[in-house]
């Protein structure tokens, strides 16, 4: 008989019927975070209130950059020193309004075009979904800062090296303005988690800025017309509203002696100082705008995707 020659099987053949999808490492976390954020900072990039946001931050920091280099000093300051106090007042009036509006029908919008349920088949978490979304929102927001204020240093040093407070009033009112977007950033998201549909998000973003920015104000002042009251709890209650917060921290900054507060900045000024000041100006909007984003990311993980 002659011998014949028996089919064997080849090493791969095995492996040939695996899917290819088999041997494919699913994304990590990081993969997923940085793809999410790089599509919301592409869509940011598209939307319309950013270009309201750079209208505000043209006009707003345009206008008072020119009054900085008016000849005359405020505490000391001239010059480009000034340039950047004045911006640093600017960014507490500014900041919120931009955040508010860039932060409060985002999730809103999500849910009520399908983008969320899309994005939710794929191979992604809620929870990554959310943390792009801020990183982007927190990208497009501090950019225009950040380049700003590098921008003013930079021609301060060049200009006049010799002024010595220009690099330290950068940086602190940097922080402040960090502080004050993280702030704004939580708090808009978490009223587009709340609303309904989009005209409720911007309707709760506009009362949210106006309870900050005006009617605070009104309100402590009536307080303080009606009834005598003690400088710590004039403090306590103005130190509830972020951006009086973030407005102590610039003053506390620039003016150890806290003088243009008055009775309550003589209190300030000597039993907590300066530096307690600062530091408590930057902790509060960051500690509100870190509380109202745990709030919304369990809004998100628990909520519906769809309306």
């Amino acid at each position: 008989m002659s011998d014949v020659a028996l089919p064997t099987a080849s090493p791969l053949s095995h492996e040939s019927h695996v899917p290819l999808m088999a041997k494919t490492q699913p994304p990590t976390r990081l993969q997923r975070v940085v793809a999410l954020a790089r599509l919301e900072l592409t869509d940011s990039l598209r939307s319309r209130w950013l270009q309201f946001a750079a209208a505000v931050y043209l006009l707003v920091f345009g206008a008072f950059v020119w009054l900085g280099l008016r000849e005359s000093s405020v505490l000391g300051f001239t010059g480009l020193s000034r340039v950047v106090l004045n911006v640093a007042n600017a960014t507490v009036v500014a900041v919120p309004l931009v955040a508010l509006v860039a932060t409060c029908q985002a999730i809103a919008k999500a849910r009520t075009s399908g983008h969320l349920e899309l994005i939710f088949t794929q191979p992604t978490q809620r929870n990554d979904w959310f943390v792009g979304l801020v990183l982007a929102r927190l990208v497009v927001l501090l950019g225009p800062l950040l380049a700003l204020l590098a921008t003013t240093a930079m021609a301060g040093l060049l200009l006049n090296a010799q002024d010595a407070a220009l690099l330290p009033t950068v940086i602190q009112a940097l922080l402040v303005a960090t502080s004050l977007v993280l702030a704004y950033v939580g708090l808009g998201l978490l009223v587009s988690a709340i609303a309904q549909t989009l005209e409720r998000a911007v309707v709760l973003a506009l009362l949210v800025w106006l309870a900050s920015v005006a009617l605070h104000d009104f309100a402590l002042i009536g307080l303080l017309l009606q009834w005598r009251v003690p400088a710590p709890l004039v403090f306590a209650l103005a130190a509830m509203n972020p951006v009086e917060a973030a407005r102590l921290a610039v003053l506390a900054s620039v003016d150890p002696e806290l003088s243009v507060l008055g009775p309550v900045g003589f209190w300030i000024a000597n039993e907590l100082g300066a530096n307690v000041t600062y530091a408590l100006g930057l902790a509060w909007p960051a500690t509100v705008g870190a509380l109202a984003l745990l709030a919304t990311a369990r809004l998100v993980r628990t909520g519906d995707a769809v309306r």
